[in-house]
């Protein structure tokens, strides 16, 4: 993480639950305003859709009905 971001990270921290919400979607805006094809994912997201590709791919999978089963 680069400095910027740190304090960027510290601030917004700082800030009440709400308010870092409304931080949160001020930045998500401004970076889709400079790359509106904005597609990355954090490591954590590539994990979980490699681990449900690899689910799909064995087979395992959950009908969307799946509530209908209880």
């Amino acid at each position: 993480m680069s400095p910027v971001t740190k304090q960027i990270t510290d601030m917004i921290d700082m800030l009440p639950d709400g308010e870092q919400v409304l931080a949160f979607e001020f930045v998500k805006r401004l970076v889709l305003a400079w790359d509106p094809d904005f597609t990355k994912v954090t490591p954590d997201e590539a994990a979980a859709l490699e681990e449900a590709r690899a689910e799909y791919e064995r087979g395992e999978t959950v009908p969307f009905n799946a509530a209908d089963w209880l």
